[in-house]
């Protein structure tokens, strides 16, 4: 039996970087069902799937504010900082950001996971 999540859902999003996937049910700022929450940004979210309650959302993503690609939230693809950017961008414009940022993505510098298809294309 389909979950009410499932029947409401808009489409699939899906990261640009690590290639997750998940059926999304909202894209916005104001979640519905949610009486105060608004979001610092503009995301895809979907229903919490593992609670009964309405009010109840998993964000997955948004766009990189540098460059537009769908990521997801996953620390391994994308920081918050004011607005959403992905990994890339932000290695691209270091110098852009404060040293706490900076220090936080040496920490980051673990193996990435990549798609197959990604991982094939290396030199």
């Amino acid at each position: 039996m389909a979950s009410e999540a499932e029947h409401r859902s808009l489409g699939v999003f899906e990261c640009q970087l690590c290639a997750l996937t998940a059926p999304y049910s909202y894209v916005g700022q104001k979640p519905p069902d949610t009486q105060s929450v608004v979001l610092l940004e503009e995301s895809y979210v979907m229903k919490d799937p593992f609670t009964w309650d309405k009010g109840r959302f998993l964000i997955l993503g948004s766009r990189c504010s540098v460059c537009s690609r769908l990521v997801c939230v996953g620390p391994e693809c994308s920081l918050f900082y004011s607005k959403r950017v992905c990994l890339p961008c932000v290695r691209e414009n270091i110098e852009a950001f404060p040293q706490e940022i900076r220090q936080d993505l040496e920490k980051r510098k673990l193996p990435s996971k990549r798609p197959a298809s990604l991982a094939a294309s290396r030199p």
